[in-house]
């Protein structure tokens, strides 16, 4: 059995991979940050290196 320890910002424009420990959960989806976690609201990026994900 195979344990996952990292996956995908559960945003669709996100490119970030986290790591579940250090994951943002909300409604049950790990989220890199703030930023993905809320939606964009503001318009926002994530802020991480080679990313530019927005709403």
């Amino acid at each position: 059995m195979t344990t996952v320890s990292q996956m995908k910002c559960a945003c669709k424009s996100c490119l970030c991979v986290v790591s579940l420990s250090d994951a943002l959960m909300k409604d049950g989806k790990a989220y890199c940050g703030e930023a993905c976690a809320n939606g964009h609201t503001n318009g926002e990026c994530c802020g991480h290196t080679g990313c530019d994900c927005h709403a």
